[in-house]
């Protein structure tokens, strides 16, 4: 029989015993962090600021920036800390906290793609009723009800996890708090829990592989029959970017939950992790926006409109 304690904190796993290469690393990632925060934010006040780009697909994408935005800032700030630390603790708050904020983001960007997905559908696969199917009556609850799911289905692996004993050795093989190696250092039978992570992730990987594709699979069908050879181009190259993303994120997702529990805890998982949780928020903003041409000319916008203000200061000063 393990030892079971109450338990007040858990320690976090190093990267490495290297102290230069954890200086190294703390730079790497305060650099993405920092171009996280950047990308998205920024795309975030472009949607907001420019009326052009008042339409669901940049609602949506915004959306996706501001969640983004979360999943970075509940993982990395912890973890550039940690990098320049001995001590490496958290409490058991602090740990439910994060990993509650992390499944709430992780799962609302599921959500959020499937219907980015549906969006795009619309879009192409009938655009003369695009307006009337995706009017603000249909987009805004597609988004709250994204938000609703993520917050639901951290609650229920939060409470089912935390409500387990856990063993003296409280050294979490993870450097953030997330189910898989929470369940790993446990003193009880977590067959349950691995059930209710498998179905709840398995049932939202499923919703999302099979409508994903179909709606993609129906907009090839809706190029095949453009005739104009420009807009099958900048068709291609929106879904094209979109099924990047998706394809990314869902890979690194159904490696780490939708597999069998005596795969968990290991050091791969770190690397997995972090990237669809720092790595992919990241990059998001290039995949889906900063290659798009309406946010290009956006951004173009804002920054002649920054010069032209500077130049009028100039003058009045001078």
């Amino acid at each position: 029989m393990k030892n079971v304690i109450e338990v007040t904190s858990f320690l976090l796993k190093d990267f490495t015993d290297s102290l230069e290469l954890q200086i190294i690393l703390f730079f790497l990632f305060l650099a993405i962090y920092l171009l996280t925060l950047i990308g998205n934010l920024e795309l975030v006040v472009l949607v907001i600021g420019d009326c052009r780009l008042h339409n669901p697909m940049y609602y949506f994408l915004s959306v996706l920036s501001s969640v983004d935005a979360c999943y970075s800032s509940v993982i990395t700030p912890k973890m550039l800390v940690d990098f320049m630390s001995k001590n490496k603790a958290i409490s058991f708050l602090e740990c439910a906290t994060q990993m509650f904020l992390a499944v709430t983001s992780g799962t609302t960007e599921c959500f959020l793609l499937v219907a980015m997905a549906y969006d795009r559908y619309a879009a192409i696969y009938n655009p003369l009723l695009y307006s009337v199917s995706m009017a603000p009556r249909v987009y805004v609850p597609l988004s709250i009800a994204s938000y609703v799911g993520g917050i639901l289905h951290a609650s229920v692996h939060t409470v089912a996890t935390f409500s387990l004993p856990f063993c003296a050795s409280s050294e979490i093989r993870h450097v953030f708090c997330d189910i898989p190696p929470l369940l790993a250092i446990s003193c009880s039978d977590t067959h349950r829990n691995q059930l209710l992570l498998f179905y709840f992730a398995g049932f939202i990987e499923m919703v999302n592989v099979l409508t994903v594709p179909i709606s993609y699979g129906l907009i090839l069908l809706a190029i095949l029959r453009m005739r104009s050879t420009e807009g099958r181009r900048r068709v291609f190259s929106t879904c094209g970017s979109h099924l990047t993303g998706v394809s990314i994120f869902h890979g690194t997702v159904l490696f780490m939950y939708v597999r069998p529990s005596s795969n968990c805890a290991s050091d791969h998982d770190m690397i997995v992790s972090i990237i669809y949780s720092i790595v992919i928020p990241m990059l998001n903003p290039i995949i889906y926006s900063l290659r798009n041409k309406n946010v290009k000319e956006a951004m173009k916008r804002v920054f002649d409109k920054k010069c032209f203000i500077n130049k009028v200061y100039y003058h009045s000063k001078n």
